[in-house]
């Protein structure tokens, strides 16, 4: 997911400062909602989410990164990626992890 939102921003533009920023700046912003609202499983976060609060934020981390790909146009990882996090969720409600 990391790599994901980090490789859309360094190829978002040809100015350095501009892929610079968007490169290591949506990783951070990934990384600063998940250790606020999803980390460890919501036991380690600042403010944890449960139910579908934690389903949403779930669907927006993982889609997230699935649409980075995507819109850096590489297509096929974005759709193995998405398909990845679909059997996941499936999974984890099937093995009642959820």
């Amino acid at each position: 997911m990391l790599f994901s939102a980090g490789y859309w921003g360094f190829t978002l533009s040809p100015n350095w400062g501009v892929k610079l920023l968007a490169g290591l700046g949506a990783p951070a912003l990934f990384i600063a909602a998940w250790a606020l609202f999803g980390a460890g499983g919501g036991e380690n976060a600042v403010y944890p989410l449960t139910g579908l609060a934690r389903a949403a934020l779930e669907i927006l981390w993982f889609g997230g990164g699935a649409l980075a790909l995507y819109a850096s146009g590489l297509v096929t990882p974005a759709l193995v990626f998405f398909a990845l996090f679909v059997v996941n969720a499936v999974l984890r409600l099937i093995w009642n992890e959820v």
